[in-house]
């Protein structure tokens, strides 16, 4: 309580609150002494409300694409085109009207083409209108989506939905709060827009020219009804805006449809093949260049942060454009086809879960889903019930099974996994583990995935691929991994390994190190000092002779 009476801020808002709330209370207070009649107000109100509605209908309709290429744009050209769609934020609206004069004015070549009805009618308001309010849903909407995380898209991008899907279906239900704020901001601003529309359009009257009219003519008195009705209008249309709130629309699953569905029919092999690909890509000082023909069709990609595992994973996805090579999944050329045609399953590392959307929602989203395929998947990852909930309401863990069912239930070829267990507990982390391993075995689907945990991947994995800067230093099975390591980064890298220094001798073949002698394989260095890696338990403690 102490700390909040010493802090500026209630102060501050406090001011500020008082300072825009007392000309609301000194006009209410007036309003109590009676008010006069306004005779045409009725008209003014209506074509107010008429033209605002359609100039935000208009800026909605071409203002919320436009914000959203802005907002996924990059470089001067879009800086530029930002700064001129916000530049009527900085005119004077009288100044908006002025420049608007020199397009549709009576005497254009747009005025003459429509007869002069492009002023002094109910068009010259929405022109005016929209021009002045415009900007505020442009900004507004280009925030919004620039705070969407682009993962959502990609995700929807693996499940099969083209761009104008992604855009309708994920960019702007993420960003809705933002773009109706926008929305609303440009409806309030049309509605009292004022300095634009008595130039380009005075008559019929709009209700701030009305109100106008009537303070030239009759003083503030006259004015009262007016402004009144004006701020009933705006505090109803604030109201009804913020009153919004998601509605459930979970769909739960009966028992009859679960039974309906033949499991085994699930469980059928889908796989593509296994993987053989070439990828090269080059981001700013990072090169990398991988080239591997798979022989299982389980394989993880095990390495350090910064090795290069995510970019991969994107680049055998499609979500990332590769400098060369090739992607194949069996005889499939997946390189020659566009991301949402690979028939891909793609849970990323975060889950990307859409906002506002409930879990039956979620695991239905694929393009190629099947609501009956992914009930039974929410049944067998241990879901069911919770087909209602949103992803704030779910556990890390099942926000994990989550995206895990909604790439299983469009049954795709490949599976591509984006460490699948990380930011989880360990024992969550445990039975996910397992159950990732039991769909492997029981699908046979085609599956990839990367993570730097060593267990994960010599448990889950038939062949792991160990990862350093961009190249694969070996891949192998989990055993010969860990017993025959073909570089000193693989033998430290997994599993537990000691370092000693030892001598080489002469003819290549022997090491001293500790003291004793012992024979090494050829293909090494000839002579000199070297580092001999060795395992715990290959070491033996024994007493000292002597």
């Amino acid at each position: 309580m102490l700390d909040r009476a010493r802090s500026p801020l209630p102060w501050l808002a406090g001011l500020l609150t008082l300072y825009l709330l007392a000309p609301i209370v000194a006009f209410v207070v007036r309003l109590g002494g009676g008010v006069s009649s306004a005779p045409g107000l009725g008209a003014a109100l209506a074509t107010s409300l008429l033209t605002a509605t359609i100039s935000a209908a208009v800026i909605a309709t071409f203002g919320v694409p436009l914000a959203y290429l802005l907002a996924r744009g990059r470089g001067p050209a879009v800086r530029l085109a930002l700064a001129l769609v916000a530049l009527p934020l900085a005119l004077p609206p009288l100044m908006s009207g002025l420049l608007l004069l020199y397009v549709v004015g009576p005497y254009t070549t747009a005025g003459r083409l429509f007869g002069g009805n492009l002023t002094d009618t109910r068009i010259g308001i929405v022109l005016a209108q929209t021009f002045v309010a415009a900007p505020f849903a442009i900004v507004a909407a280009r925030a919004a989506f620039a705070a969407v995380d682009p993962a959502l898209e990609d995700m929807a991008r693996a499940l099969g939905h083209g761009r104008l899907a992604r855009f309708w279906r994920v960019a702007v239900p993420a960003a809705a709060p933002g773009i109706g704020a926008g929305l609303t901001l440009a409806w309030l601003r049309s509605f009292g827009e004022f300095g634009a529309t008595v130039i380009l359009a005075y008559h019929p009257y709009s209700l701030p020219v009305f109100a106008f009219v009537q303070f030239g003519s009759s003083g503030l008195p006259a004015t009262m009804l007016p402004v009144a009705v004006a701020l009933a209008v705006a505090l109803a249309f604030l109201l009804a805006s913020g009153m919004h709130t998601p509605r459930r629309r979970g769909r739960k699953v009966d028992a009859a449809t679960l039974a309906a569905w033949d499991p085994p029919a699930t469980e059928r092999a889908i796989a593509a093949g296994p993987l053989d690909f070439a990828l090269r890509k080059r981001l700013g000082d990072f090169s990398l260049d991988l080239a591997h023909r798979a022989s299982s069709p389980r394989l993880a990609l095990l390495g350090p942060s910064g090795a290069g595992k995510t970019l991969t994973l994107r680049l055998l996805a499609g979500l990332t454009a590769s400098e060369g090579g090739h992607v194949n999944a069996g005889s499939r050329a997946l390189h020659l086809l566009a991301c949402e045609r690979r028939e891909i399953g793609y849970v990323p590392q975060q889950s990307a879960l859409l906002p506002r959307r409930t879990v039956w929602r979620q695991v239905t989203f694929g393009k190629r889903a099947r609501p009956q395929l992914a009930a039974w998947w929410l049944e067998r990852l241990g879901l069911a019930g919770l087909e209602d909930r949103y992803p704030e309401e779910l556990s890390g863990g099942q926000q994990r099974r989550v995206a895990l069912a909604r790439a299983l239930a469009i049954e795709p070829r490949v599976l591509l996994l984006d460490e699948p267990l990380s930011a989880l507990d360990a024992k969550v982390r445990l039975q996910l583990r397992e159950q990732i391993r039991t769909l492997q075995q029981r699908l046979g689907t085609t599956t990839l995935f990367v993570t730097h945990d060593q267990e994960e991947a010599l448990s889950m994995a038939d062949r792991v691929g160990v990862m350093r800067a961009g190249k694969l230093e070996q891949v192998a099975a989990p055993d010969e991994l860990y017993d025959r390591p073909a570089t000193a980064f693989v033998a430290e890298f997994v599993g537990t390994m000691n370092r000693l220094p030892g001598s080489l001798g002469s003819d290549g073949r022997t090491v001293t190190v500790l003291g004793s002698t012992v024979g090494v394989q050829d293909g090494g260095p000839t002579s000199g000092p070297v580092a001999v890696l060795v395992r715990p338990e290959n070491l033996t403690v024994a007493p000292a002779e002597g």
